[in-house]
């Protein structure tokens, strides 16, 4: 497989077509969209399975793991609203996720075909926010902590991890 040449490009904000980042520059065409640009990413990488169906499996997953992701209160001021939030997500739509994806997963290594795929990759990180938000969320969970546990023994992600920059959430 050959992989294009991409750019993470810095551009004017009046370049930004959203007025706003991630912005992926692709054979010089800026590419928008975080999940999008993970999809097409994906795609190029060959982690989005090995059929049309798995290709939908693993969209549905990740589109699954963002609804989650978007009802956090990212833009609340007040630290205590912003707790109670959390709190109440986390008591009352984490559970029913977690339990989608538990189910989903079942006794295999993988959540789509017999091989990592986007879902996989995704589902780690947002695990690791998840994580940072309330820690021991997935303890009840032991497949899913296992999946987690996998994603982070590929090497290149085991690589990444050892290296990353430290940031603040």
């Amino acid at each position: 497989m050959t992989m294009q040449s991409y750019k993470l490009t810095y551009f004017n904000m009046r370049a930004f077509p959203l007025g706003k980042l991630p912005v992926l520059e692709v054979n010089g065409v800026p590419l928008i969209q975080s999940l999008a640009i993970a999809r097409f990413l994906a795609k190029e990488a060959g982690l989005v399975g090995n059929s049309k169906l798995a290709e939908a499996q693993a969209d549905a997953l990740v589109d699954t793991l963002n609804d989650f992701t978007l009802l956090i209160p990212w833009r609340e001021d007040n630290p205590q609203i912003k707790t109670q939030k959390i709190d109440m997500l986390f008591q009352s739509h984490a559970p029913k996720l977690l339990d989608h994806l538990q189910c989903h997963l079942g006794d295999r290594e993988w959540l789509v075909g017999d091989s990592e795929t986007w879902a996989d990759l995704y589902c780690h990180v947002c695990f690791t926010t998840f994580s940072v938000l309330r820690p021991g969320f997935a303890d009840h969970h032991p497949a899913l902590c296992g999946l987690i546990d996998r994603v982070e023994a590929i090497p290149n992600v085991a690589k990444w991890i050892q290296s990353r920059p430290t940031t603040e959430f």
